[in-house]
């Protein structure tokens, strides 16, 4: 049978096994990227791509004057690094982030940690959760800076945070919800700081949760188009507005303004038109500061 896995993680897999059998023991080299591009007739880049994968994941070290070699702690029978709930989220996020979250399941992120299906119950409840655990440890990235001034300012920099977290991560924006949010650390000292935009102001409750609400679900209902937009820019190596520009009729008054004027729309600059938009419409129920 015809092993479905994508070839980097095939590789992966491999060198996974032989450090488990006790064929690559600690502080052994493990394969270069051109052995690996010899070995598996695979191309450069996903040679690479499976040792970093393989670092990441705590199996490999770079030692000096030497290279990748089998980390000190990977026993033959044991994943390197010892197993625990944070490591399985990174894991878990790593997959999701070059795959897309499709391609997310409890048996993924066992075989990439090198471990049964089961093992992964004792630290996650279910693959949901699982989710909403990636989603906050992707809002807990975020460095939270000193505020600006103006809750203007203060909430446009709030939603550029959360529209760069969606482009770290293409698959965050499907997880989180709006309506059932979960209150995790990460999203938690997100949401604190964001509404800490509207101290001061006489807003009730109420008025401040829904400000906060509707700046957090434009980013995020934008930011939904993020993963098929890198989708389909990988299929057809084009930016959105190279696709367009080339499906315009070169002489339709539309046309010359997306490539002769040099017009630009996509979810880039869709973002900001409608960032400013949305605050030009919160300044209407925000009364100005004391």
């Amino acid at each position: 049978m015809t092993d479905p896995r994508p070839p980097y993680l095939r590789i992966v897999a491999d060198i996974q096994r032989r450090i488990a059998e006790g064929e690559l023991r600690p502080g052994d080299p493990v394969p270069t990227t051109r052995a690996i591009v010899t070995e598996w007739g695979v191309a450069m880049a996903t040679a690479t791509k499976a040792l970093t994968t393989l670092k990441q994941a705590g199996a490999i070290e770079s030692a000096p004057r030497v290279g990748a070699v089998v980390a000190g702690q990977a026993l033959p029978g044991r994943p390197a690094g010892g197993l625990d709930h944070d490591r399985i989220v990174r894991v878990a996020m790593e997959i999701a982030d070059v795959d897309g979250l499709a391609s997310l399941s409890m048996r993924t992120v066992a075989s990439r940690l090198g471990v049964a299906t089961m093992t992964l119950y004792r630290h996650i409840d279910t693959k949901a959760d699982l989710a909403q655990h990636m989603a906050d440890a992707a809002f807990a990235e975020i460095d939270l800076p000193a505020p600006p001034p103006g809750w203007r300012s203060h909430l446009r920099l709030a939603a550029r945070l959360q529209w760069e977290a969606y482009h770290r991560h293409p698959w965050l924006a499907r997880v989180v919800s709006l309506t059932r949010p979960v209150m995790l650390p990460g999203m938690m000292a997100y949401a604190r700081w964001s509404i800490g935009a509207l101290d001061g102001l006489a807003l009730d409750p109420s008025t401040r949760l829904h400000i906060y609400s509707t700046m957090v679900n434009y980013v995020r209902g934008t930011a939904v188009n993020i993963e098929s937009e890198v989708a389909a820019q990988r299929d057809t190596g084009m930016t959105s507005k190279q696709w367009v520009a080339a499906r315009l009729p070169i002489d339709g008054r539309l046309a010359a303004q997306v490539t002769d004027l040099g017009v630009e729309l996509d979810l880039e600059s869709l973002f900001a038109f409608g960032l400013e938009r949305m605050l030009d419409g919160l300044a209407t129920v925000i009364p100005a500061r004391r």
